[in-house]
């Protein structure tokens, strides 16, 4: 039977291409399947590949450069030398009568106004009507002045007086009745009456003149008895012409006895009334002066008000300088000096020059230390009491630029020498150094032969 033309070769193509289709299926599986071989790794092959590299140590250049080193703080801006305030004893004399609005008990009719500048002469504050004054010095006031007392605090007053305008005559230290006219024209110059006798006084006073009168007449009226009594006893009245009868003898005695105890009574009255009159005039109370060291001063804060009794502490009162008060570590503070300049910086970026002032004891080095710093100058800090601003005392400076590399690349070997590890081709190498100035974590070193170099690493850490 035959077959119609074409069809055995048709056939043959196809099987071909099948074999072809199945070799390359074959291939393409083998080559697949070397792929993913070479691909396969271990469990602790792929472990080991996922591994950090080993690490080596922490290192930092050593640098040539000037140091200086510096002490920093925060400060705070506050007016300088505060003092608290309080009246000495009571206005007025205390002795006048209560209807005169004297001897009454104290009270604050006028307060002190706190932040106010206060001048030489000024009246701080008015208690039961009368006025508390302020003047300059540094004795303060502890009692009442007056005609017959003396000392330090009355020149002082004296001083003050003339510094006013007053001339109370000659600073002596006593006080007079210059200077009493002086306080009676001063006190009156403000619109105040000066503290004259009191009513008491004044009936103390005549009570003493009184008894001075008495004594004086007692006096002449003995002598006068004693007197007669002799010329009696002349004319032998009692006796035989110039011999005096042993009556008239004893009367003359007793005669004299009188007169000497009326001399003696006289005495005493004057003595009296000279020691009452030597303190009897215009007076300054105990409560009507404050003395204040440097002036002008300013009140910074007042603790009583209108109404109070000023018994206690009436408010403290600064000069109007202004000082930075500052903590410092006691390990910092002990490389502060008196005269040390201090850059003080505000807030704002702005700087003023100060000077380190006082340096508390530091002796603990775990305590905080104050530091004072005056400002001669306050530019702007003035008026910024309160505030805070940086602190920075420069406490010393290298020679020119050295080496230096971090704090924490020193360390002290067996022998108790400072050393450095230098690293050098993948090596660590120890190199003894000299340590020198330090300033804000970084220290001056040298290297004896020149063994450190700046460029060169060393270790701070692993």
């Amino acid at each position: 039977m035959s077959r119609p033309q074409g069809e055995g070769t048709s056939r043959i193509g196809s099987g071909r291409r099948r074999l072809g289709a199945v070799v390359s299926a074959v291939v393409l599986v083998g080559a697949g399947g070397w792929v993913a071989g070479t691909q396969v790794q271990s469990p602790a092959d792929a472990a080991a590949s996922h591994q950090a590299p080993k690490a080596g140590p922490v290192t930092v250049a050593v640098v040539r450069q000037s140091l200086t080193a510096s002490v920093v703080a925060t400060g705070s801006v506050e007016f300088a030398s505060p003092r608290p305030l309080s009246l000495a004893g009571p206005v007025g004399s205390g002795t006048s009568s209560a209807a005169a609005g004297e001897g009454a008990e104290q009270r604050v009719t006028k307060a002190p106004v706190a932040a106010t500048k206060i001048k030489e002469g000024d009246v701080l504050m008015t208690v039961n009507g009368r006025p508390v004054f302020a003047l300059g010095g540094s004795v303060p006031m502890y009692r009442a002045l007056g005609p017959g007392t003396s000392g330090d605090d009355v020149t002082q007053l004296q001083t003050a007086l003339k510094r006013l305008g007053f001339d109370p005559g000659a600073t002596s230290g006593t006080y007079g009745q210059g200077t009493a006219t002086a306080v009676a024209d001063w006190y009156r110059s403000k619109g105040y009456d000066p503290q004259e006798p009191s009513p008491a006084d004044q009936q103390q006073l005549g009570s003493l003149e009184q008894a001075v009168s008495a004594a004086q007449e007692t006096l002449l009226t003995t002598n006068g008895a004693a007197t007669e009594a002799g010329s009696s006893a002349g004319s032998g009245e009692s006796g035989s012409a110039g011999t005096p009868s042993p009556q008239s003898s004893t009367d003359q005695q007793i005669h004299e006895i009188q007169v000497k105890s009326a001399q003696k009574a006289l005495d005493l009255a004057n003595d009296a009334l000279s020691t009452f009159k030597a303190s009897y005039g215009t007076k300054v109370p105990a409560g009507e002066v404050v003395f204040l060291p440097k002036l002008p001063a300013r009140m910074d804060k007042v603790s009583v008000k209108t109404g109070d009794t000023p018994s206690a502490q009436i408010g403290t009162v600064t000069s109007s300088d202004l000082v930075v008060q500052a903590a410092v570590p006691g390990t910092d503070a002990r490389l502060l000096r008196h005269g040390m300049t201090a850059e003080l910086t505000t807030t704002d970026g702005k700087t003023v020059k100060g000077t380190v002032d006082v340096v508390a004891d530091g002796s603990d080095s775990t305590a905080a230390v104050q530091v004072r710093i005056t400002v001669p100058e306050p530019g702007p800090l003035a008026g910024q009491a309160g505030a805070a601003v940086k602190v920075t005392v420069a406490v010393g400076a290298s020679d020119g630029k050295v080496l230096t590399v971090p704090l924490a690349a020193i360390h002290t070997s067996s022998d108790g020498r400072a050393r450095v590890e230098v690293e050098r081709g993948g090596t660590v190498t120890d190199v003894q150094v000299t340590v020198g100035l330090s300033a804000a974590g970084i220290v001056e070193v040298t290297s004896a032969g020149g063994a450190l170099k700046a460029g060169e690493r060393v270790v701070v850490g692993e």
